[in-house]
């Protein structure tokens, strides 16, 4: 086994994906305590459609795609939460609204363009030889700035995810980190596309926090939770690519999966233990 580990590491992109998609996934745990509590975990799913509209613009106009999807992604993030406040539009509506016209604006500019070449089909599948070193540089400054700031600020977070009404009451400014959860949940699932698609990098803002949730009973205990079996099961899904064969993205989907079977389990046997 552990000759297998050390094979697998001495080869530079393997070290890449693990570096980069150890801090996606901790970062996406972190961030999706709060998203799902909030009822609003599909946020993941829609700024990833956007950012695959921005990466097929950039790829278009042959420009850095990091460089092109942090800004509309994050816009668009911030547009989210401003349509979110209207009562005419519900929060998953505008989800869709937002997520299916990027989706379909990048299809229109790939067909017009480039076509379905490798870059753009890594980035929607996910690829764990997609990434560069500039990609990584870039993800660790950024995932790092995102883990400092939800630090930072996790009291704040706490109260607007339990209860944003009083925490507005106590003078917390809950627009404010909404806002702030909104970009850095943008941010993060920019970076992880590359390896896990945005067709499934949603997933691990999702399962990490529904699979603690199933064990867990308090809040900085499914942070803690979240963050240590996203790494894990990340690692794990890494490992079954390396050794099968299978895309990244999918597998460390299943292995989420397997996690949450588990948990569930756990918590229901424990459920009838105490009754």
């Amino acid at each position: 086994m552990m000759e297998m580990i050390i094979e697998m590491f001495s080869y530079p992109f393997m070290v890449r994906a693990f570096v980069v998609g150890a801090l996606v996934a901790l970062c996406s745990a972190l961030l999706g305590v709060s998203l799902v509590l909030k009822r609003y975990s599909m946020i993941g799913d829609g700024l990833s459609h956007v950012g695959f509209g921005a990466l097929a613009v950039a790829a278009a106009l042959n420009v850095a795609p990091l460089a092109v999807a942090v800004p509309v992604v994050i816009v668009s993030a911030v547009l989210l939460l401003r349509i979110r406040g209207n009562s005419r539009i519900k929060g998953d509506a505008a989800i869709a609204l937002i997520s299916t016209s990027s989706l379909a604006a990048g299809i229109m500019v790939i067909s017009m363009t480039t076509g379905m070449n490798t870059d753009v089909y890594n980035y929607m599948f996910g690829s764990v030889l997609a990434m560069s070193d500039e990609d990584v540089r870039l993800s660790v400054v950024m995932a790092v700035i995102v883990l400092i700031l939800f630090v930072f600020f996790y009291n704040k977070i706490f109260a607007i995810t339990f209860d944003e009404t009083f925490a507005r009451a106590t003078g917390v400014k809950a627009d404010l980190y909404n806002t702030l959860i909104a970009i850095l949940t943008a941010v993060t699932i920019v970076l992880g596309m590359r390896m896990m698609g945005a067709l499934l990098i949603s997933s691990l803002i999702i399962f990490p926090a529904l699979t603690s949730m199933r064990v867990c009973r308090t809040f900085k205990g499914v942070v803690v939770s979240s963050a240590m079996l996203s790494v894990l099961c990340l690692f794990v899904g890494i490992t079954v690519s390396y050794v099968w064969g299978t895309p990244a993205g999918a597998s460390v989907v299943m292995v989420n999966i397997g996690a949450l079977i588990i948990y569930s389990l756990i918590g229901l046997l424990r459920n009838r233990g105490e009754s």
